[in-house]
């Protein structure tokens, strides 16, 4: 809500018949919203207070209560303080806590409270803004940007210096989902997302074609809407398989490749690698004979081949049965102590 939606019903107050003992109101904010856009609640209590008061002078909410009219006094009262103005003229007063907290205020009003001898106003904590899901991001970003400025390591890693550590945390996500341990998985997706955000804080400093992580996440924004006509369009789609199409046909149309084998990493894993041009072959609907050669390569390529047409990951199926051998390892080295 804006400052001029503020100033409507001015004299309105959000609290209900009181007890006569007055109220006290800490107001709290998010710092991943942007200043200003407090909720109706908050604008009715601040307009409605006797004295609002905040400690840091630097808080970003006092520009727009300012321009709201509503005057703040950059003051860190006491617990007896603001007890002693609320009880005796049942008036109402806002803090406007600041990022760290106000815990000096709040154990101070718990230990008034407690002792049972005083009057006591009613005590209020109001979110005047709430995160937005996704909210925790920026601070991740946030976070990176003082990690590159200050961390002696950090500040000078290059995307080559990265390149490993990416492959290695895409393979721990792997392995936390074929394990089905939901606390690693969370881990682990937090490791992966910190590639992304940590290669796209480097490329910020390309001086030549310099990109931040709003770039990134644009373009796969972009992206995405596009491929998805079925959600964000008109198209129809009713099942995965038509899903699936309108992918294939948007992608060919985007790439305008001249063969189906550009953009297929050849450093990926060989499995990976047989399993995905057979994928693209078999899409293509190309009829190409399997090389033949000498050596357990052109079996495994085969094999590969065979799994993919049978919907079967070479690669999933291979750790899974590594799995089983390495119990078979532990089992006999149990037997043998």
């Amino acid at each position: 809500m804006n400052a001029d939606a503020s100033a409507a019903d001015s004299g309105a107050d959000a609290r209900p018949a009181g007890t006569g003992t007055g109220r006290l109101v800490l107001l709290t904010t998010s710092h991943r919203v942007a200043p200003g856009l407090l909720s109706w609640p908050a604008w009715q209590v601040l307009r409605a207070a006797q004295r609002v008061l905040c400690a840091d002078p630097d808080h970003p909410q006092l520009p727009y209560l300012r321009e709201a009219g509503i005057a703040v006094e950059i003051a860190a009262p006491t617990a007896r303080e603001l007890v002693d103005y609320c009880v005796p003229g049942d008036r109402t007063a806002v803090v406007l806590t600041s990022a760290d907290g106000e815990s000096a205020l709040t154990d101070g009003l718990a230990r008034l409270a407690g002792s049972g001898r005083e009057t006591m106003p009613d005590l209020e904590l109001l979110p005047g803004s709430y995160d937005l899901p996704g909210a925790r991001l920026l601070d991740l970003v946030q976070v990176m940007d003082q990690i590159r400025a200050e961390c002696p390591w950090s500040s000078i890693r290059t995307h080559g210096d990265l390149a490993k550590y990416g492959l290695e945390e895409a393979y721990e996500m792997v392995e936390a989902i074929e394990a089905g341990d939901r606390e690693e998985l969370r881990e682990e997706l937090g490791d992966v997302l910190l590639q992304v955000v940590f290669h796209a804080r480097i490329a910020q400093d390309d001086p030549e074609e310099p990109f931040g992580i709003d770039d990134v996440a644009g373009t796969i924004v972009e992206k995405l809407v596009h491929r998805h006509p079925h959600v964000f369009g008109e198209e129809a789609a009713e099942t995965p398989e038509d899903v699936k199409a309108h992918w294939m046909r948007t992608k060919a149309a985007e790439k305008q490749r001249e063969s189906v084998t550009e953009g297929v990493p050849l450093a990926q894993p060989g499995l990976a690698l047989a399993a995905k041009l057979a994928s693209r072959v078999r899409t293509a609907g190309l009829d190409v004979a399997l090389p033949t050669g000498e050596g357990i390569g052109y079996e495994l390529l085969a094999m590969a081949v065979r799994a993919e047409r049978e919907g079967v990951d070479p690669e999933a199926a291979l750790r899974a049965a590594a799995r089983t051998y390495r119990d078979a390892v532990l089992a006999a080295e149990g037997g043998a102590g």
